[in-house]
């Protein structure tokens, strides 16, 4: 099943309801601007790579109205700097996000003749973005399928399969390779509380592609490990520091203790428009918190005292030294990870076809 949770097809952005699933598979148009800011803050569509893709088709939303009537580029100017302002306020911890709007408006800030020289432009530049992700994504499935433990145990917290990305995914790509090449083994997904992307995601992807896998509780992790029946962690990523420390769903950081105490290989795997350089640690990296009531509602009623606090970090961050491996199109790094991604970054450029 091809699943592309971001479309720009005839000149409109498309996105897959990942609020929906996996009780209703639902395609939906966003048509302005306000939409696709709602889409991405409200996890319609959601994970690092595919909020950059679908940032940077959403700059073209609002001006293909000024396209159609032929406005002048200053007003096209002036609409393109409030989207990349207004898209850049929606998820302060995915990185790829800022990745994208700053591809973007390195392009739009260049010498154009008129408002249809410069959609195009642009239109050209979220292509590219789209269809290099699709790619990284497809090599990083090659270069971790390897590490996939045949007829063993794959654990994975929260979903960074195709709905995650624009293709293939990061840490699920790895598995679907693997599965290609023949390898047999079983997944175990965390339900990833509170707004249950595992349970609801991963497994509904795994599934689809005929993957052995169970879902978990998220405190179930650590007792399936000591049962013996995880070899390999692997997980996506929301934003990489210089050193390795890693953002990911609220949960991974736990995740990496329990697998650390019980001597499995915690694996990230994550395109290099996760990696943020100007950042030396992962305390530098902003939490995003969002709104309590993701808590506070369960089993269609109040789960929480209406009086009680409720505190909703979105993401924590995993320490370098917890992690084994960092899966990218270009290979993988292992530590120190600070000159490995150094490295790594000075030659990523050819590591995928423009």
């Amino acid at each position: 099943m091809e699943i592309a949770p971001v479309k720009w097809e005839n000149e409109r952005l498309w996105i897959i309801d990942q609020t929906l699933l996996p009780a209703e598979y639902k395609i939906i148009p966003l048509d302005t601007l306000e939409a696709v800011v709602d889409a991405i803050c409200t996890l319609r569509v959601r994970g690092a790579p595919a909020i950059g893709v679908c940032a940077a088709y959403g700059v073209l939303v609002p001006l293909k109205e000024l396209k159609e009537s032929r406005s002048s580029l200053d007003n096209a100017r002036q609409c393109f700097f409030h989207a990349l302002e207004v898209l850049a306020a929606t998820r302060p911890t995915a990185y790829n996000l800022f990745w994208a709007l700053a591809r973007m408006k390195e392009v739009g800030v260049g010498r154009f003749q008129d408002v249809f020289d410069f959609w195009q432009a642009l239109e050209n530049a979220a292509n590219r973005i789209y269809f290099e992700d699709v790619e990284r994504c497809r090599k990083i499935g090659e270069y971790g399928a390897d590490l996939v433990p045949d007829g063993g145990g794959v654990l994975t917290h929260c979903n960074a399969g195709a709905l995650a990305t624009s293709s293939y995914g990061t840490a699920l790509s790895v598995l679907y390779a693997a599965k290609n090449q023949g390898k047999e083994f079983r997944v175990f997904a965390d339900e990833t509380r509170p707004l249950m992307q595992g349970a609801r995601l991963t497994a509904w992807e795994l599934a689809s592609a005929q993957i052995d896998v169970t879902v978990i509780c998220d405190s179930a992790a650590a007792y399936v490990m000591s049962k013996g029946w995880v070899n390999m962690v692997i997980v996506g990523a929301d934003r990489i520091a210089a050193n390795g420390d890693t953002a990911n769903k609220i949960g991974t950081y736990s995740v990496a203790v329990n697998a650390h105490y019980h001597h499995i290989p915690f694996y990230v795997a994550a395109p290099f428009s996760t990696i943020d350089r100007s950042l030396l640690h992962g305390g530098l990296i902003p939490i995003e918190e969002r709104s309590g009531a993701e808590l506070g509602q369960g089993f269609d009623r109040p789960v929480v005292a209406k009086d009680a606090k409720v505190y909703n970090p979105a993401f924590d961050v995993t320490p370098h030294d917890l992690i084994t491996g960092i899966i990218t199109e270009c290979g993988v790094l292992y530590p120190p990870f600070e000159e490995s991604i150094r490295s790594a970054l000075q030659t990523q450029v050819n590591c995928i076809k423009h």
